[in-house]
């Protein structure tokens, strides 16, 4: 392999700021934080969504439909006649 053209990879923290879960795995993200984990300073990379809070890993669902926006999207296309 050529030498300086591979990104480096390392060791990073990822925490998933919603349900407050960190991650320590190995990546070649570049992160402009660092934070110290169990003795250690890690890069620190910030994450809104990870497999502990994303709806199909943890079994929960959230209705998202509060303003009938289905109602109203059937309402404004129920009329229209289906072409074969």
């Amino acid at each position: 392999m050529r030498k300086d053209i591979h990104p480096e990879y390392r060791e990073v923290l990822f925490h998933d700021i919603s349900v407050d879960f960190k991650v320590l795995t190995k990546s070649t993200i570049h992160a402009k934080d660092t934070i110290e984990h169990e003795g250690k300073t890690y890069p620190y990379i910030k994450v809104d969504i990870s497999s502990a809070s994303h709806p199909f890993y943890t079994g929960t669902q959230k209705i998202l439909d509060t303003e009938g926006r289905v109602e109203k999207f059937n309402k404004k296309f129920r009329s229209r006649k289906i072409r074969s």
